[in-house]
């Protein structure tokens, strides 16, 4: 089996231990080994590397440690792993794209210890995740009101990012099929609600309190005003390798 390597080349060591082989293309690979988050965000949201992915050291129970990459590697090249399908999501306002996501997307006032308020809707016409990436005329759903509330901001996760950032604020950590982990950030109110819904799903910032920034996977993309809103739907997906 032929493994390529993104993000640190000393995991070679246990690619050959394993009696695998180091590709340095991404076409004649069989899977890529991405070491850390932002290797697996350059895989995933790239058009380089087509093949499955295995993830490493990157923070969250669904990758593999460096210490276990050996004996994780043998069993792939031994027929032993499955590949599992991961959302990508993309990110629109005002009907341009704007962004992709592999782990989470945020709305989050720009400045400490300010809030705003901010609303969650989803589609009429949701798409499960197990189904086709969708096309352009997902962009003219019907919207129905989920909810509005108070708070830091509101994030966004895929089932790869829902147990970071937004597990620590309270949401549920989701598989890969079951939809996007919504959550408030920090929210003004002592019992506030969190959701799994189906793309695509619509954030608005619903008051002129405080400057509100988009952020996609701990990047920032642009300020987000209360006469605009973001769109966040799936966008494809990233084949994961795993046990």
């Amino acid at each position: 089996m032929k493994f390529g390597i993104v993000g640190d080349d000393s995991v070679a060591t246990a690619v050959r231990a394993a009696g695998a082989s180091v590709e340095s293309e991404p076409a004649d690979a069989d899977a890529v080994v991405a070491v850390g988050e932002s290797a697996l965000s350059t895989v995933a949201l790239g058009s380089e590397w087509t093949c499955p992915v295995v993830p490493v050291d990157c923070g969250a129970p669904w990758a593999t440690p460096r210490r276990d990459l050996e004996a994780r590697l043998s069993a792939f090249a031994a027929g032993d792993g499955r590949v599992v399908d991961h959302p990508t999501l993309s990110l629109r306002v005002g009907g341009d794209a704007v962004g992709r996501a592999l782990l989470d997307a945020m709305l989050v006032t720009s400045e400490p210890a300010h809030i705003s308020e901010y609303g969650v809707a989803h589609a009429e016409a949701a798409v499960p995740f197990s189904s086709d990436p969708p096309d352009e005329s997902r962009a003219a759903a019907r919207w129905t009101s989920v909810d509005e509330f108070r708070a830091d901001g509101v994030v966004v996760a895929t089932p790869l990012g829902s147990s970071g950032y937004a597990r620590a604020a309270g949401g549920a950590v989701v598989g890969p099929a079951a939809g996007l982990a919504v959550v408030p950030v920090s929210p003004y109110a002592t019992q506030t609600n969190s959701w799994v819904l189906q793309p695509p799903v619509r954030l608005s910032v619903e008051r002129d309190d405080a400057p509100v920034s988009l952020v996609a996977d701990d990047e920032v993309i642009r300020e987000v005003s209360p006469s605009e809103s973001v769109v966040v739907d799936r966008d494809g997906s990233v084949p994961m390798l795993v046990e």
